[in-house]
């Protein structure tokens, strides 16, 4: 089996428009949360999001193809060409286009534009409705784009896995290249959600915060002040190679792709189990595809979302999978906490946040933790602070609807 070795970082998130940016944000603990401004929200309990702010479509997608897709793609795309530009990763001749590879995860869509052709078709009539509705609708046209932005030929696709979208896309590019299937590929994920149906359906579910007045304290992961999550857009990317190839070339190596774990719940549509008995299977099948015991492990960063059931659950999970390792020296934090939930693309933002505190040996902190859960007790959840440490192996946890669940362990080059 070859090893996969992750070569380029994209992000785009509330937090920063590019990688360094939102890396910095993260580490200072800065609360990329804020008012919702993309709509009239005045009616709506939460009133709070994670917006990208300032991002100009036409730096990172050919202007006459602006209007071929929806910001879930523009997002996609630039993730995508800041982690290939990042790795100096470019194929030579048609065989090696045609052996790298696309995948994006996308968890909900864009809604907002659905809502628009609705109205438009409504108000206005068939005629009037764009030509390119179905192509921004589709979830698949954010690896399209990024194919055909960057002339990769390999396969191009999505996973749609809630809010494990970005994750999986990670995990199932990683496989694709471990069995030789591909030579490289730049996976991820990326989300647009931000519309009146949205954040009124996910309220509607009891799934918010409503802690309107203090958008950059109102996500608090493992807190017992917690009352919901922040929803946020964005998109993140890792460029994927065959660790080999990538040597000969010089590339940087940000940390090796070790292991992938994805398993169901089969338990609830939005309930995960109190045990976290999937997500245990998931972080049990990462750790043994990277013949990794537990206690190797010095980092995981959780899915937490800040809400109620699935904090104590993803913590009953992480006990029993880490056994007494999880209070004698795992550091577990929640980064959602400043960037908020990007849905499909939160997986995929948090790998390259893991990335990044494997290279770097900085882990990211949870930010308004100020009265941790009962059960975490004798855990170290990062608060308020990232802690600099050597991290030679972490974990990553991505957690959707249905119950979906993706774990991913990076280890250090």
């Amino acid at each position: 089996m070859r090893r996969v070795v992750i070569t380029g970082l994209g992000a785009l998130t509330p937090c920063g428009n590019d990688t360094q940016q939102t890396w910095a944000s993260v580490c200072a603990g800065k609360s990329g949360l804020g008012p919702l401004t993309r709509f009239d929200a005045s009616a709506l309990p939460s009133r709070i999001a994670g917006e990208v702010k300032g991002f100009d479509p036409t730096r990172w997608v050919e202007k006459k193809r602006v209007k071929e897709g929806h910001a879930f793609i523009h997002y996609a795309v630039a993730a995508a060409r800041m982690a290939v530009e990042a790795s100096g990763y470019a194929p030579a001749g048609d065989e090696a286009r045609e052996r790298t590879g696309v995948y994006m995860g996308v968890g909900v869509g864009p809604l907002h534009f659905i809502e628009e052709a609705s109205r438009t078709l409504n108000e206005k009539g068939p005629q009037r409705v764009s030509p390119y509705v179905i192509p921004s609708l589709l979830l698949n046209l954010a690896a399209g784009h990024v194919s055909m932005a960057l002339g990769f030929r390999g396969p191009a696709m999505a996973t749609a896995s809630a809010c494990a979208s970005g994750a999986h896309a990670i995990g199932e590019a990683f496989r694709l290249i471990k069995f030789g299937l591909a030579d490289a590929c730049v996976a991820g994920g990326a989300e647009a959600a931000l519309s009146p149906l949205a954040v009124a359906a996910f309220a509607q579910m009891r799934a918010l915060s409503t802690r309107n007045d203090d958008p950059e304290r109102a996500s608090r992961p493992f807190d017992k002040g917690r009352d919901g999550f922040v929803i946020a857009e964005g998109a993140a990317a890792v460029m994927l190679e065959e660790r080999e190839a990538a040597l000969a070339r010089g590339a940087e190596i940000y940390a090796e792709v070790a292991g992938y774990g994805a398993t169901a719940d089969a338990h609830h549509i939005s309930h995960p189990p109190d045990d976290g008995a999937g997500a245990q299977r998931a972080m049990r099948a990462a750790l043994a595809e990277a013949k990794l015991a537990p206690a190797e492990v010095r980092y995981v960063n959780a899915h937490s979302t800040s809400t109620g059931l699935g904090d104590k659950s993803e913590i009953a999970a992480i006990r029993r999978v880490f056994g007494e390792h999880a209070t004698g020296g795992l550091l577990v934090s929640a980064p959602k906490s400043m960037t908020g939930h990007l849905l499909g693309a939160a997986g995929a933002l948090e790998t390259v946040l893991t990335a990044l505190a494997v290279k770097h040996g900085v882990v990211p902190p949870t930010i308004n933790l100020d009265d941790p859960i009962d059960e975490a007790a004798g855990m170290c959840l990062v608060p308020h602070e990232a802690r600099r440490v050597e991290v030679p192996a972490a974990l990553n946890n991505s957690f959707g609807f249905g119950g979906a669940n993706a774990a991913l362990v990076l280890r250090r080059a």
